[in-house]
């Protein structure tokens, strides 16, 4: 695994490709930088990711910089063993309409072989050590247990306007299309056969979720959302893309006003504190984030439970607890629930910085630790009806544990970033999950800029 992440590193960045519009004054970047790297990464749930993303930035005269005027953001990749797609465009600025901050994306995403873990976290046992591993991908049983399938459109507009000095309203509308169904596989070579096999889409935890009550009929398919959003951010950062010192706090409600209607609290509040120890690189920063998201009234649809609203895009998805989003050393949407409630801590040490192409580099790392618990369950009521007939569904006596619901999640681990002009941060992480019931082993992320 470490071999592995050394490479996919080198690899990234030796695809930099780096463009600039103007000559660097007084360390100060003006007019358009523009970073382009292929997507040479890997993940545990996904695969070998192939394609490209990066960042436009336009700094005008340079005097908002680290900041820029103006940022466009893009992928376009397809992954390996889930065989993902994702085209992704977003717009983000604070100076597009004075004292008011924009953001603006547009994501496509198929999923045709999503794993549906279950749901709450801990209670769905499905863990590496666990005795019943006839219901994971078995190629000699044609068993793909938790496989489903996934299409996503997701448009979203979210503004901010200064009320005072560091405080903001917020608001935004967000458009969701989803169609679910069976898992889409390709097939797949068995020894001895020239014939190509194909998972049993009958024996799924999608399928028996369905006969059980626990998914709906009138959601199983999919369905629309339009998810209002409304409330404060208190911003003291001195930058964004990796503050030196501030606090950058929400707390909003995010509700679905189509047919399947719920509302959601969300509170976050994120402190970035300066160690003066004065390395020539720069400050190490100690960050944190604490976290907690919970549905209030109704309750969210399948295909809208993995969502983790946010008021401003810093990934292309933010949505279930686990992977990069979250907890770190998860599997993706390893924790669907209705509330849950997390923390962050990383102490962030820049090693050394440097002039290369024109524009300005640095190397940092970032040692961390993730912890996290579930303050509301989704469908208690539907599981405790049916564990309470087991001739009907033996599986889920093995599959899911109520008890387990309220466990404390953790896991620790350590990061590599390379930083260009303070803004375009390749991340590298590998972390490991210390909640045996969701160990996924040694788990890497490769993306773009820190968690939080």
């Amino acid at each position: 695994m470490k071999k592995l992440m050394l490479t996919t590193f080198a690899l990234l960045a030796a695809g930099t490709m780096i463009l600039s519009a103007q000559e660097e004054e007084k360390e100060m970047k003006t007019g358009w930088s523009f970073g382009l790297l292929p997507t040479a990464t890997y993940s545990v749930d996904n695969g070998f990711q192939a394609g490209a993303f990066g960042d436009v930035y336009y700094y005008g005269d340079g005097g908002t910089y680290p900041d820029p005027l103006h940022k466009i953001s893009w992928e376009a990749s397809y992954f390996t063993h889930s065989h993902r797609m994702r085209l992704y465009l977003a717009y983000d600025s604070k100076y597009l309409v004075p004292n008011m901050r924009i953001n603006a994306s547009v994501t496509y995403m198929n999923d045709p072989l999503y794993s549906l873990w279950g749901f709450n976290g801990g209670a769905s046992l499905a863990h590496l050590d666990s005795p019943y591993t006839e219901y994971w991908s078995n190629q000699k049983t044609g068993i793909n247990y938790f496989g489903m399938s996934r299409n996503m459109l997701r448009v979203l507009a979210n503004v901010q306007g200064r009320i005072v000095d560091h405080l903001n309203w917020a608001a935004g509308i967000n458009f969701w299309n989803w169609k679910l169904g069976d898992m889409k596989d390709n097939g797949y070579s068995v020894e001895g056969s020239s014939d190509k096999q194909y998972y049993d889409k009958d024996k799924t935890l999608y399928k028996d979720y369905q006969k059980l009550g626990i998914i709906n009929p009138d959601e199983a398919d999919g369905g629309k959302a339009l998810e209002l959003n409304a409330g404060l951010v208190y911003d003291t950062r001195d930058m964004e893309a990796a503050p030196n010192r501030g606090i950058w706090a929400e707390a909003y409600l995010n509700g679905n006003v189509l047919d399947k209607r719920y509302l959601k609290a969300c509170v976050y509040f994120r402190h970035y504190i300066d160690i003066p120890i004065h390395i020539k690189a720069g400050d190490p920063v100690f960050a944190y984030r604490l976290a907690w998201q919970q549905t209030i009234a109704g309750e969210t649809p399948l295909y809208m439970i993995q969502n983790n609203p946010l008021l401003v895009q810093r990934n292309m998805i933010s949505e279930g607890f686990g992977s990069s989003n979250t907890i770190r050393g998860l599997r993706e949407n390893r924790i669907l629930t209705e509330g849950f409630a997390w923390a962050n801590t990383e102490l962030r040490v820049k090693l050394v910085n440097f002039k290369l192409f024109n524009q300005y580099f640095y190397i940092a790392v970032n040692p961390f630790f993730d912890a996290g618990i579930i303050t509301k369950p989704y469908r208690a009521e539907a599981f405790e009806k049916a564990l309470a007939n087991t001739e009907t569904y033996m599986p889920l006596t093995k599959l899911y544990d109520a008890s387990k619901v309220r466990d404390i999640i953790y896991s620790g681990g350590a990061g590599l970033k390379i930083a260009m002009n303070q803004n375009f941060i390749v991340s590298v992480e590998l972390a490991k999950c210390f909640y045996k019931p969701l160990d996924a082993g040694m788990w890497l992320g490769i993306g773009i800029n820190y968690q939080f």
